[in-house]
């Protein structure tokens, strides 16, 4: 799709060729873009101020070595990265990745659309991401623990508790996010909230675990009683993907009455007609760390399929892609439309790719963009670093409460966005409108300042 507005034309065109090897990035660029030309029409401030182009290059983009010994002995390297984006509302707040795909592209898409997920929560955070091309699978502890200790000693001088503060991600857990948290507390000698998603026994959140996959039911649910006058009661669901974010929301759609029939991993996926038991694919996931296909020495009446691309010709009601960037394509959107899906919200970031997106969005599928959808996992890592500002524990209830109305916000902005600027019910431009106007408004406020 070509730009209407010149302005906007021309700083894609400059994205483009600054960034021409990082597809994913001028993916998620030329997305948001799009959705603004309404905005920069009836604002020509933003033109005036150079809103655009400040708001496609980081703030800073940090790239390092990473070296750590294997068990073996053999001394391996890696790459790491961190990128602080954007921080007109709050210090910068976004996830860690360790997997082989991780590179500049990757880092930097996620770090944009961060901004606007952490804008759209109405808590002070700015936009970050980080990671690493290592990959966890396979490993020991102590060489986890080892790659930590040796990415911290480097990224610990970029990140603070009033700067920049690092989460998980693909990757990214409880258990590496304590071996980092050791590294830093160590390294600075301090003890502070630099990061979230810690353990409950050192000022980790109650709720954290589960935020992203239940945050996104609580927007789907908001959005099909708005949209629709519905709800997941009845419904068939279809989650591509097995880690936190996968299991929260088959847990938490599960609670709404829900039947969720298939999952996946990397390696293929899972179909269950009478309902995926969860605490198999916990013991599996969480425990054992296995992959998928054990599901089946627990209930062999389940169907596995190798390969997980497949998984959207399983029919359903309601899908939740939750796995990885680009995993849902137009073949898949064009198959769960012709088996009746009508709702689509993205559990994992930016998982449908246009072409996807333009599918749903013609058969009137109900649409809702990661931005939106999957903010609840960073607007609980802020409720985190509220308590831990405050060094007080809210109760599981209390955090699951706020995540809950933190969500209706979330939709509510972006439905009114619609309205406003595009059309009713797209919530594709209303998230990106919605994120992007506190973001511009701040910018503008603080003058030309980086």
């Amino acid at each position: 799709m070509s730009f209407k507005n010149t302005y906007l034309q021309q700083v894609f065109a400059t994205v483009c060729e600054k960034n021409s090897t990082q597809p994913e990035f001028i993916q998620a660029v030329k997305e948001v873009l799009t959705s603004l030309e309404p905005v920069v029409e009836k604002r020509p401030d933003i033109e005036k101020n150079g809103i655009i182009e400040r708001l496609v290059e980081p703030e800073r983009f940090i790239t390092f070595k990473v070296a750590w010994v294997a068990d073996n002995g053999k001394v391996c390297v890696n790459r790491g990265y961190r990128v602080q984006f954007n921080s007109a509302i709050g210090p910068y707040k976004g996830g860690l990745r360790f997997h082989p795909s991780v590179n500049d592209s990757i880092i930097k898409f996620l770090g944009f659309e961060q901004c606007f997920k952490n804008s759209l929560t109405g808590l002070p955070m700015g936009g970050g991401k980080g990671g690493s091309d290592f990959d966890p699978k396979g490993k020991s502890d102590n060489e986890i623990m080892r790659f930590c200790q040796s990415f911290m000693t480097e990224l610990y001088r970029h990140i603070g508790a009033d700067v920049d503060v690092p989460a998980g991600d693909i990757g990214v857990g409880a258990r590496e996010i304590g071996y980092l948290f050791g590294q830093y507390k160590r390294i600075v000698n301090n003890y502070t909230g630099v990061l979230t998603g810690k353990g409950l026994t050192y000022g980790g959140s109650l709720g954290r675990k589960q935020a992203t996959g239940y945050g996104l039911c609580y927007f789907t649910q908001e959005m099909l009683s708005k949209m629709k006058n519905d709800s997941f009661s009845g419904k068939k669901v279809v989650i591509s993907g097995s880690g936190n974010v996968a299991i929260y929301a088959a847990e938490k759609a599960k609670s709404f009455g829900a039947t969720v029939v298939a999952m996946s991993d990397s390696n293929g996926y899972i179909y269950d007609e009478n309902g995926i038991d969860l605490d198999i694919i916990k013991q599996i996931k969480e425990v054992e760390r296995k992959r998928i296909f054990e599901y089946l020495n627990y209930k062999p009446t389940a169907k596995y399929t190798e390969g997980c691309k497949n998984i959207w010709t399983v029919p359903c009601d309601i899908a939740l892609p939750c796995a990885t960037q680009n995993e849902l394509d137009k073949e898949g959107a064009e198959a769960l439309v012709k088996n009746g899906c009508f709702v689509v919200a993205e559990g994992a970031n930016m998982p449908s790719t246009p072409e996807a997106v333009l599918v749903f969005q013609s058969n009137n599928v109900l649409f809702a963009p990661a931005k939106a959808a999957n903010a609840g996992g960073v607007a609980t890592s802020g409720l985190e670093m509220s308590q831990n500002s405050m060094r007080y524990s809210w109760t599981f209830e209390e955090v699951d409460t706020k995540l809950q109305e933190i969500m209706k916000n979330i939709f509510a902005s972006a439905y009114k966005a619609s309205e406003e600027y595009a059309t009713a019910g797209d919530l594709v431009s209303g998230a990106n409108i919605a994120g992007f106007i506190k973001i511009c408004d701040s910018m503008i406020a603080q003058g030309v300042a980086y």
